[in-house]
């Protein structure tokens, strides 16, 4: 367990599209442990595991922490399966691109498909924040950054 560097653009680590998990086991466990310690450290909502150089489909996300109790989740191998028809203007920062805010558009809600830690399946509806953190860390995975869709503020 450890707080890691988080990996700013233009790196090109950031634009990797990322190989599922395939093991399950300690390694993925301190990693796992890794994002949440550098997410919080770092005081974001989110971490995607190219944002500390690894280049596997997880990601971690706690949208309460800062107002309330911590309640992290830890998403491997996540895939939207649907999305509303409608999108909302929001503002998103990146702890990979530090100091800018922009505005992107993102599905009101999105349903998302993934696998926890302890090898259970998940369906989740994200709305709100949480859907707007989530599409944000998957597009991580996709090798895709905010500045791909978003206007900076």
């Amino acid at each position: 367990m450890a707080i890691r560097d988080i990996v700013t653009d233009p790196d090109p680590a950031l634009r990797v599209v990322c190989k599922p998990v395939t093991s399950w086991g300690v390694d993925l466990e301190l990693l796992s442990q890794d994002l949440l310690d550098t997410m919080y450290a770092a005081k974001g909502r989110g971490l995607a595991a190219p944002q500390i150089g690894e280049t596997l489909r997880i990601f971690v996300m706690d949208v309460r922490w800062k107002t309330g109790a911590p309640e992290p989740v830890i998403c491997i191998n996540p895939e939207i399966t649907a999305t509303a028809p409608m999108l909302n203007a929001g503002e998103e920062s990146c702890l990979s691109i530090p100091g800018k805010t922009f505005r992107c558009m993102r599905p009101l809600w999105i349903d998302m498909r993934w696998t926890s830690l302890s090898g259970v399946g998940q369906n989740w509806r994200l709305t709100g924040f949480e859907a707007i953190c989530a599409a944000h860390e998957l597009d991580h995975l996709n090798g895709r950054l905010v500045t791909d869709h978003g206007m900076e503020l």
